[in-house]
């Protein structure tokens, strides 16, 4: 029988899939240089990570930007940076995606300047800004402007492109990191959908574009979604977006071209599933989680970008995210994937399924607009309260070993890894001379510059921000006049200000049914006592540029069941800010959150400032994705504690505070 007419078998394979692999860091030059090799391994798009002082609209001599330069991403600071990024690289001819949100009118003009520079139009540039600011106030924290005024700019972005970008997806609808942020599949599809329809009620309301084009605006409109381990109910998930995006789009914005209506998505699977322990099982579940969004051909990912077995411990190494996109490849062009309709049609299992979390959905949406939209909900506090509860609750399955993770909390005996034999040399290293190079090279540019034109651009921003009109046009004019990224986003702040977001501790959720908390609150009770003091008090500090703030929350959560009395005022403070709140507040410990890799300047620049204040007696305990090595240095430096992805149990974290402090004080 001839094997192309077996039964069920499609006349044609259907398309693979943009492959891309998540790359940058240290310097535009180095992340070039890193673009090409993977293209020439077979990647079919690009995407491009950017440092956190860019995506919070810094430039690298910024006070904030000390210690993260170059480190997560790639510094963009000026059109100098951008040439040098793409260098070589034709973007006419290139879909790339640049996960960029508050900033994203600023890096979409640098990035289409250069691609005039190059000959290319416009109108052929295809690619991705993610763009999509709500879920920062919620997850990863790189937001800048409060959520009206940020949701201007997605707005005014997403007008530009519908006129010169046609084929530009202007904002990346991101449940990624909600999922990461504890939400469950209900409260993804739900929250990200409430996201999408503020985005579209902004355009609408904007008038800037006519009711009959809100067809073309609709079907530019992508999503990024995570994808966890449990694939099945991952499949039953992208199906239930799909079902709801087109009802939606259909009846609130009038869509009728289904064709418009198609949910268009890409996708990486889960970062933060990945563990430090036993790294060798990642790759089993980088496989599982891909599944996830592939198997279902009416469902699947046009778009996939797979995280590195390593990244739990550090930077993948080039290596590293080859094997990444070799699985991709194997999937799509070994296996028979591509071969056959949808394999879940017809299944009374995936329907009940979808069924399930489009009705749960559906409830969650409602919600979230009767309580006035997305917006209303982020400052009330209301999303981040809703995931901090989820993520406290999945954390308590996975204590409590209801939820396996092999590895970690079961089948926890191994043998040696050769992987991780290398020690520092199995992740990428960031040479520390990287952020001193940049910061050369922006006060260089801005020395080389003419500063009329830079000053006239920047005024005529200002001026554009405090009325409706469309930005990006002034925007472009920074771009052509040298303007840096810290300039055009401090403009910008003049106008809009700047916002610091609920941390969602209010409704946080306690540790239920975890038998081990009993045991600390009294050794948190007897502690105080025996010290004089009402209440034991904690610091829990974000210093630097880091966003990531689910462990953070979640180690302030516990800790208040535990009888802390917790002092934690979010995200991106100086070492200086966490130093005066730790004397002002008379704290008995300071727990530092660093996830970026900056742990190595963030944290002793925070001891040096408790010797200063002369508290150079008071304990700090960190928390990160940190090295032996580093973890090595820390402790010699003074820090009392290191508690890395492994220490996953977070009742005996806190008895281990407790610790700290009594030996702090000279309690037995």
């Amino acid at each position: 029988m001839d094997e192309k007419a077996l039964p069920g078998r499609l006349p044609e394979r259907d398309r693979p899939w943009v492959m891309r692999t998540y790359a940058g860091h240290s310097s535009a030059a180095a992340t070039n240089a890193l673009f090409r090799r993977n293209l020439a391994k077979g990647q079919t798009g690009l995407s491009v990570a950017f440092d956190l002082p860019t995506q919070t609209g810094y430039d690298p001599d910024h006070e904030l930007a000390a210690g993260e330069v170059g480190r997560v991403g790639v510094p963009v600071a000026h059109l100098g940076d951008m040439r040098a990024l793409f260098d070589g690289i034709p973007v006419a001819g290139m879909n790339t995606s640049m996960t960029i949100n508050a900033p994203a009118m600023w890096l979409l003009g640098l990035y289409g300047t250069v691609a005039a520079e190059q000959g290319a139009e416009l109108s052929r540039c295809a690619g991705t800004t993610q763009n999509d600011i709500i879920k920062e106030y919620l997850s990863r924290g790189t937001y800048i402007f409060p959520p009206a005024a940020s949701l201007r700019l997605t707005a005014d972005v997403i007008a530009y492109t519908l006129r010169e970008m046609p084929k530009w997806n202007p904002v990346n609808i991101c449940s990624y990191h909600l999922q990461e942020a504890g939400a469950t599949p209900v409260q993804e599809v739900g929250f990200a959908l409430a996201t999408a329809v503020a985005v579209l009620d902004a355009v609408r309301d904007s008038g800037q574009v006519p009711a009959e084009r809100m067809g073309d605006v609709v079907q530019r409109i992508s999503f990024f979604v995570n994808a966890g381990v449990r694939f099945v109910e991952e499949v039953a998930k992208m199906r239930a977006f799909g079902a709801l995006w087109d009802e939606i789009t259909r009846d609130r914005y009038g869509v009728t071209d289904p064709k418009q209506r198609r949910f268009r998505y890409g996708v990486q699977v889960n970062s933060l599933g990945l563990t430090e322990a036993q790294p060798e099982n990642n790759i089993q579940r980088i496989v599982l989680e891909m599944l996830g969004v592939t198997f279902s051909r009416d469902a699947r990912a046009r778009a996939v970008q797979l995280p590195a077995w390593n990244e739990a411990l550090g930077l993948p190494r080039p290596w590293d995210q080859q094997w990444s996109l070799r699985m991709q490849q194997v999937l799509a062009y070994e296996s028979d994937l591509l071969e056959y309709p949808d394999l879940f049609e017809g299944s009374h299992v995936m329907t009940a399924l979808v069924d399930g979390i489009v009705t749960g959905a559906r409830v969650e949406l409602e919600k979230v607009l009767e309580m006035g939209g997305v917006v209303a909900a982020v400052e009330t506090g209301y999303l981040k309260s809703a995931l901090v509860a989820s993520l406290a609750e999945r954390r308590r399955r996975m204590e409590s070993g209801a939820d396996v993770v092999v590895g970690v909390n079961r089948f926890t005996e191994t043998e040696p890894s050769p992987l991780t034999a290398a020690g520092a040399e199995a992740v990428e290293q960031v040479d520390p001379a990287v952020e001193a190079a940049a910061v050369a090279s922006v006060r260089e540019w801005r020395a080389g510059r003419d500063d009329a034109p830079v000053d006239a651009a920047l005024a005529r921003l200002r001026a554009g921000a405090a009325t409706t009109t469309n930005l990006m046009a002034a925007t472009l004019e920074c771009v052509r006049a040298g303007v840096t990224t810290g300039e055009w986003a401090g403009a910008l702040r003049q106008v809009f200000g700047e916002y610091r977001a609920p941390t969602g501790l209010a409704g946080g959720a306690g540790a239920g049914g975890d038998a081990g908390i009993a045991a600390v609150r009294q050794r948190v009770a007897a502690t105080a006592r025996e010290l004089g003091s009402g209440r034991l008090r904690l610091l829990v500090g974000k210093p630097g540029l880091d966003g990531h703030s689910n462990g953070a929350e979640q180690i302030a959560v516990r800790a208040r069941d535990a009888g802390f009395e917790v002092v934690y005022q979010g995200i991106r403070l100086t070492a200086g800010q966490i130093v005066a709140a730790a004397v002002e507040e008379d704290v008995d410990l300071v727990g530092l959150s660093v996830l970026s890799g900056s742990h190595l300047a963030a944290v002793p620049a925070v001891l040096d400032g408790l010797r200063a204040a002369g508290r150079g007696d008071l304990p700090v305990v960190v928390g990160g994705i940190i090295p032996a090595s580093d973890a090595e240095t820390l402790r010699a430096a003074g820090v009392a504690r290191v508690f890395t992805p492994k220490d996953f149990a977070l009742s005996p974290i806190i008895d281990d505070m407790v610790t700290v402090i009594r030996e702090a004080n000279g309690l037995s």
